[in-house]
């Protein structure tokens, strides 16, 4: 079974979970750009069963049924969940303590990327 471990730019909030990603993306939708003030990030998907913080995570609501999750001393983004995706939790593949083994399998919201920024790979772009 496999086991990782995460943590935001502090360590203040740490997390764990066990199994496999459910998914792996670059999202490029603009309120995950404006979330982390980056062009796009990279989310995996765990099972929201054999997952956990240490620490307490400070919450947001960016939108009605998605509840982001943030470290309140440093403000790095640590998780994403939405209603409409029960029993999964979205973490942030940056924040991961060993990510050499991270491929990410597609882009999401590929109509919303910035253009200016260069994208050459052959990931499905939806």
């Amino acid at each position: 079974m496999i086991s990782k471990t995460g943590r935001c730019l502090c360590g203040n909030i740490r997390y764990s979970y066990t199994g496999a990603f459910v998914w792996t993306a670059h999202c490029h939708c603009e309120s995950c750009r404006r979330a982390t003030s980056s062009p796009m990030t990279t989310f995996f998907a765990v099972p929201v069963e054999g997952f956990a913080f240490e620490g307490e995570p400070a919450v947001y609501e960016s939108s009605p049924g998605v509840t982001r999750r943030f470290c309140g001393k440093c403000g790095a983004p640590v998780s994403y969940e939405n209603v409409d995706l029960p029993g999964e939790i979205h973490l942030y593949a940056a924040s991961l303590d060993e990510h050499s083994d991270f491929i990410a399998e597609r882009h999401d919201f590929w109509n919303e990327r910035v253009n200016w920024l260069s994208i050459h790979d052959d990931l499905a772009k939806d």
